[in-house]
């Protein structure tokens, strides 16, 4: 994943915002001018679209770049979301508003409808590529989570970026595990305490599955000590447990109420097989009447049935 954290890197060296005037700052415009119109972008927004496109001409372009690179790890979307969301987050309006203002105006335009050249089984445009994975107008997080989100993929980055398999430093590798750790702690703990957008779900489990790669190459090279990340345990899934016992419950008080009418049924077989074999009346009739009395009895379960 280095190749990939150095195009993200590239973006957050050349792409800042400046919150004296609220507006971005393209440091190396030659990678982004391409983007915006006449080459030259003249607000906020043409800025933040030039930077999204650039990210996804750098993965998705074409048939040997997605099959390369994104192919492999087509959560890369995931990230460029999470970039497009930070940037979006800088200019003080409200996330859900921007992105989906975003998306109103530029990612429903020409560019984003092109068809991938050679890819059309998987995905027809980034569009496509984007709204199969996210719902880009539902998504609300709150901004200080969206902060350090992006801060554990940033830490995660400059691993991947700094490993050197011809010089290990374990201890540099482990203190950065370790701050990617605590940031992870606090984005579980949120995401423990809150309904989160499927959008946050998302970028938290492609994070997590990065970290368990990154450390796994790290125990491959001899450094042991990299830190295990937390479970992590949703209110989702306790409803769904909750959910589990009610149906459980109710499947157990369904038996509770069948089994008195299979009884009778059972009873009933029987007395139907006495009575055509057995040749007498009286033992018949007394029959009848014990039958009648267990149905007078159990008479209050059959009105489920109705």
């Amino acid at each position: 994943m280095n190749k990939e954290c150095e195009r993200f890197k590239n973006v957050s060296t050349n792409f800042t915002y400046q919150s004296s005037n609220q507006n971005y700052k393209i440091e190396n415009n030659n990678d982004f001018k391409k983007y915006c119109s006449n080459q030259n972008c003249v607000n906020a927004i043409e800025k933040v679209n030039a930077g999204c496109l650039y990210l996804l001409d750098a993965f998705f372009k074409d048939s040997n770049l997605f099959k390369s690179v994104a192919k492999s790890n087509i959560d890369i979307v995931d990230y460029i979301l999470l970039w497009l969301i930070y940037i979006l987050s800088l200019n003080g309006n409200e996330i859900k508003n921007s992105l989906k203002f975003f998306y109103t105006t530029h990612i429903n335009n020409h560019k984003y409808n092109e068809e991938i050249t050679g890819v059309e089984t998987y995905y027809n445009s980034y569009k496509d590529l984007i709204v199969k994975k996210h719902d880009m107008t539902n998504v609300n997080m709150n901004k200080n989570i969206i902060s350090i989100l992006y801060d554990a993929f940033n830490i995660l980055c400059n691993m991947y970026i700094e490993f050197d398999v011809n010089n290990i430093d374990c201890k540099k590798y482990l203190n950065k595990a370790n701050e990617f750790v605590e940031k992870y702690k606090k984005l579980n703990e949120y995401h423990n305490n809150n309904n989160d957008a499927n959008s946050y779900n998302k970028i938290l489990s492609t994070l997590s599955t990065d970290y368990n790669n990154f450390k796994n190459t790290c125990k491959n090279a001899k450094c042991n000590d990299t830190p295990s990340l937390p479970w992590i345990t949703t209110k989702i899934s306790l409803q769904h447990s909750a959910q589990g016992f009610e149906d459980t419950s109710s499947i157990l008080s369904l038996a509770n109420k069948l089994i008195p009418v299979l009884s009778i049924l059972f009873t009933i077989a029987i007395f139907c097989g006495i009575s055509y074999k057995v040749n007498n009346k009286g033992f018949v009739n007394y029959f009848r009447d014990y039958l009648y009395v267990i149905i007078k009895k159990y008479i209050i379960c059959l009105p489920f049935l109705y």
